[in-house]
């Protein structure tokens, strides 16, 4: 095992990342049950010189000239498909807004696959995913064509701001086209810290081809968040996986647009350690600020990670929420993804009634809890 990852390598059959063997370990160096390391024995040393010589390798294509004007005339190209795209969504939306929602119940989802495959051919997957998203809203319950109405909405603004895309700022500008689907430039920011790990959590598509993992930091010093993703192929999990509650000395090179959000771990100068602190929490109305000043720069923008605290989880009729110790304001909870119901009771019992700080996903449809705090604990409980 290679603690500066973490990282291991295990002769077991185990599909699971990781394993129980390397979670052994990880147990036992987090209690210091392990002793000081001594000489990596041949197979280890020739596994640990093969990670290093990957690193250092260089990418592929390093140091080959670039042909500019033809990176030019095919950015050209893919723009001009990508306009053409954007034209026939937004004729599809007015005939939509035309007919009226009603009848989408009995229209079936047919037809907003087909648009989404005509976006795929425009070389915008951005334009795709929100185009089958907006075609699963009808079966999704009560109140569905307000929440279509506005999907659609944000839809025909990320249409619109593409048309306009040479005149906007260029964040802003760096947002949009992340939006539609072309890959975002890894030459950004590059921020050192001591990154904490406050969530980690994975995603599969709705075909069941591609795993996302998703891990949420933030810097002790800066107080920056970051989200770092990585992806798996059709039963492999993603590579990186970095448990919650330890602290990485490390690098973080922050891509354009997505309202700053978006990282890629760079190069680490330690191995991780255990947090030896509870990390601060804000009030519920400092969250919806945050989120609404984010919104500014990414109107998407779906949620923003905040650490609530002190707050207490209360059940009710009309759902969950979570209020201030002070009594002042409070958020409703929600269940994003493949969150599940049972998080909440096991935030209620680890709350007791009491006060506990709180990390998840603030967003336009509540807070969705990902991790929590006890008030007489630095370690980190994962929600469910």
């Amino acid at each position: 095992m290679d603690l500066a990852g973490p990282a291991y390598k295990c002769s077991c059959p185990s599909r699971k990342f990781p394993c129980k063997h390397a979670l052994g370990l990880l147990l036992l160096w987090s209690a210091e049950g392990v002793g000081e390391p001594g000489e990596a024995p041949e197979w280890a040393a020739a596994w640990l010189a093969e990670r290093a010589a990957k690193a250092a390798r260089p990418a592929a294509g390093a140091g080959r000239p670039v042909d500019e004007e033809g990176a030019r005339r095919r950015a050209e190209r893919r723009a001009a498909r990508i306009g053409a795209g954007v034209t026939e969504l937004e004729q599809r939306l007015a005939d939509l807004m035309r007919a009226g929602l009603a009848g989408q119940e009995q229209a079936g989802y047919a037809a907003w696959e087909e648009t989404a495959a005509r976006m795929v051919d425009a070389q915008a997957p951005g334009l795709a995913g929100r185009v089958r998203e907006l075609g699963t809203i009808p079966s999704c319950g009560p109140g569905w064509p307000a929440r279509m109405l506005e999907e659609a909405a944000l839809l025909h603004l990320l249409d619109r701001a593409w048309m306009g895309v040479s005149a906007l700022p260029a964040p802003l500008a760096a947002t949009v086209r992340s939006r539609v689907g072309l890959p975002a430039s890894g030459e950004g920011e590059a921020v050192r810290d001591r990154w904490l790990v406050l969530a980690q959590y994975d995603s599969v598509s709705p075909d069941g081809r591609l795993t996302t993992r998703r891990i949420w930091l933030r810097g002790l010093a800066g107080g920056r968040p970051a989200l770092v993703l990585d992806f798996g192929p059709p039963g492999r999990p993603p590579g990186l996986a970095l448990p919650v509650g330890l602290v990485l000395d490390a690098e973080a090179r922050f891509r354009p647009g997505s309202a700053g959000l978006r990282a890629d771990l760079g190069e680490r100068f330690s191995a991780a350690e255990p947090c030896p602190e509870i990390p601060a929490g804000v009030s519920t109305g400092a969250a919806l600020e945050a989120y609404g000043a984010a919104l500014r720069e990414d109107p998407w923008l779906e949620s923003w990670p905040v650490v609530l605290g002190p707050v207490v989880p209360v059940p009710g009729e009309l759902g969950w929420q979570l209020a201030d110790a002070q009594g002042t304001s409070a958020l409703p909870v929600t269940l994003a993804g493949a969150r599940s119901r049972s998080g909440l009771w096991q935030l209620a019992a680890l709350s007791g009634g009491g006060p506990v700080t709180v990390f998840g996903e603030c967003g336009h449809r509540g807070f969705t809890p990902l991790t929590a705090w006890q008030p007489d604990s630095p370690e980190p409980v994962a929600l469910a």
